[in-house]
């Protein structure tokens, strides 16, 4: 356990598992999310993507987090109007100050009942104090077999930026 000087005194530094700050967050594809082909906007899907990723952030931190930088965002299948999308944000592995977030987003087609994977990608945030500043954040502690193999390839995906 490390320890953080907080309000002039250390205090013990809490591990946090990824899913005490994973967040989800719900949307329906509207005509004004759409192109012309009624087909969701990658913009406006990434715009959620970012929102999930810093509630997720947010959560974990206990701050204030911004978003520092998105790794290849692809995008797998489309979303049309009337789809329901959830997006999933969920911690990989925490830093000094910054902290990686996988992001999926699956659109599901009501009357069909089938989900698609339309995309993903790496957010990274950053926390901020109340001067702006980049400030220390928990560290994570994977739990499941999953979580502790994505949590050893962050720190390759940091490496080699």
């Amino acid at each position: 356990m490390s320890v953080t000087l907080k309000n002039g005194y250390f205090e013990p530094m809490v591990y946090k598992a990824p899913a005490v700050s994973e967040t989800i967050k719900t949307e329906v594809v509207c005509p004004n999310d759409t192109n012309p082909m009624g087909i969701l906007q990658g913009g406006k899907l990434v715009q959620w993507m970012d929102i999930a990723a810093a509630v997720c952030a947010q959560t974990h931190a206990e701050r204030i987090c911004v978003t520092a930088k998105i790794n290849e965002v692809q995008f797998k299948h489309p979303a049309h109007v009337g789809d329901i999308v959830t997006i999933r944000a969920k911690i990989t592995r925490a830093f000094k100050s910054s902290m990686e977030i996988l992001v999926q987003a699956q659109a599901r087609k009501v009357l069909i009942g089938k989900n698609n994977l339309i995309s993903e990608a790496f957010f990274t945030f950053v926390a901020i104090d109340e001067n702006k500043n980049p400030c220390m954040v928990a560290p994570v502690n994977p739990v499941t077999q999953a979580e502790k193999k994505i949590y050893k390839e962050a720190l390759q995906r940091k490496e080699h930026v």
